[in-house]
């Protein structure tokens, strides 16, 4: 029966083939690759408790009196979003859990979006054939912050609600459109009224999340389409792929991760406490928590607005708020055009327009090594930054001092990097004899306490040349005649 239904399947569709040559597909057996399952796993997972929270989440911002189960707030005057976010918390069977664990999603999808694309540039892997589906995976990492962003602000708590009034306040920013852009958006001069929360959650659980499907659609067609990368090794070559083929190897490891990936995003979301709103409390315009930053991959924004100088700039009857719009929509333009045009900016630098299919090592490409450790650097200074308030609480320094601190820091910190990366990338190419092997250093001490140092032969099995396999030579072959009948002997190896 299951025979003639698929052939009745297949004589309408024609799948068979397309099928076969899906599962006959390999996969590189390579650890590094498996960053990329994360991020489709805790999407998967932020699907399935997103469509929970939906059920019981209320996106208005229409006041009533809160009656719950959360004694502390009993009585008092709160939003029908606020209300319900702490209902689904202590109220709801699972409600805790899957909030933290959507939350929890929503970090690991990014964290593993930002690593996976680390690998892929560092590697090599953005190269031609491969700079459309770079693109998309910038595009995808853009609307994953942007759609995090949507989502805790849904809440209507106090950190959430500062998040909006922050947001408000770049659009404003804007020259010439801002003003009218904010004052569409939220319906009116801020706070709005009552807009704003029923459109985020439009944006958040049905907009976004389409186009990124639809985006993660085309990055894995693109992915079956094209050859799978690799890194050098024997019998890997420019047009072939060494590795396990989709079914059975493939599927049966993919499908373990995907319920470990599941397994660790549930255990933190019971037992890892994320955005407890509950203390936080009602969102009010004139309140504010000391020690309280945004999810980490929104962190670099914050640093950078926070250490800006209040500059702004006056002319022809306007004023552009440069401490707003300089870090929040300049910067981030900046950031995220560089990602997107990096594959043509280094193709045409080097003048590579050929097919690459083999991975780099960083090591073999210092340029490319040095301005990526540049730019994790600058973002890793302006995400600490982020932190100015805790940072000055905790040294017990002055908060200008630490300003200034970060404002020198995202400065110099990224060209020490690229200069340091640059150099080790070059000391370890040399150390190779520029693509040899290291040669091993044996060091003989002779009864007499003389130390002698002989270089054996290059030694195979690193996995990325590929090299016909040299025999390592002998401890006895190595020690010159003089010593070989010395006794009390002995060797270190380095």
């Amino acid at each position: 029966m299951i025979d003639k239904s698929l052939r009745w399947v297949d004589d309408r569709l024609g799948i068979a083939k397309g099928g076969r040559t899906f599962l006959d597909k390999i996969f590189p057996d390579h650890w590094s690759f498996m960053l990329g399952e994360i991020a489709l796993y805790s999407f998967v997972v932020l699907m399935v408790t997103g469509v929970f929270l939906t059920l019981y989440y209320v996106p208005s911002a229409h006041e009533i009196v809160y009656h719950g189960s959360y004694i502390p707030l009993r009585g008092q005057k709160v939003s029908e979003a606020y209300s319900s976010t702490v209902g689904l918390s202590f109220d709801v069977k699972s409600g805790l859990l899957m909030r933290q664990a959507h939350h929890w999603a929503a970090d690991i999808f990014l964290g593993s979006i930002a690593v996976h694309m680390a690998r892929v540039f560092f590697t090599g892997a953005f190269r031609k054939p491969r700079e459309f589906n770079w693109i998309v995976g910038v595009t995808m990492l853009m609307l994953g912050i942007i759609n995090g962003f949507l989502g805790y602000s849904l809440p209507d708590d106090l950190v959430s609600g500062t998040g909006i009034r922050i947001a408000f306040s770049i659009v404003e920013s804007i020259p010439l459109v801002g003003s009218y852009l904010a004052f569409f958006l939220f319906g009116g001069n801020y706070p709005g009224n009552g807009v704003i929360i029923p459109r985020f959650y439009v944006l958040h659980v049905l907009i976004v999340p389409l186009v990124i499907m639809g985006l993660l659609g085309a990055h894995l067609g693109l992915l079956v389409k094209q050859k799978h990368t690799q890194f050098k090794g024997k019998g890997k070559t420019e047009n072939n792929v060494v590795g396990s083929p989709m079914f059975p190897t493939f599927m049966a490891k993919t499908t373990g991760f995907l319920f470990m990936t599941t397994a660790v995003i549930f255990l933190l979301g019971g037992f890892a406490q994320i955005n407890p709103i509950w203390q936080f409390g009602q969102y009010e315009p004139f309140q504010i928590s000391y020690a309280v930053q945004p999810d980490w991959y929104m962190g670099w924004l914050d640093g950078a607005a926070r250490i800006m100088p209040s500059w702004e700039f006056v002319g022809w009857g306007h004023t552009i708020p440069l401490e707003i719009f300089l870090p929040a929509i300049i910067f981030p333009g900046i950031i995220f055009n560089i990602f997107v045009f990096w594959p043509f900016i280094e193709s045409h630098h080097t003048k590579d327009l050929a097919y690459h299919n083999l991975l780099d090592r960083p090591r073999d490409r210092p340029k490319r090594t040095a301005a990526g450790a540049a730019m994790l650097s600058l973002l890793f200074m302006t995400f600490s930054a982020s932190s100015t308030d805790v940072m000055a609480n905790f040294f017990q320094v002055p908060l200008k001092d630490v300003l200034w601190f970060f404002r020198f820091a995202v400065i110099i910190v990224p060209i020490v990097a690229y200069v340091v990366t640059y150099k080790i990338c070059n000391e370890m190419r040399a150390a190779e004899g520029v693509g040899k092997r290291k040669r091993a250093q044996i060091i003989l001490r002779s009864p007499a306490g003389e130390y002698t140092t002989v270089e054996s032969e290059p030694r195979p099995g690193d996995g990325h040349e590929e090299l016909d396999a040299i025999p390592v030579p002998t401890y006895i072959d190595l020690v010159p005649p003089e010593l070989a009948t010395g006794a009390g002997v002995r060797r270190v190896i380095r």
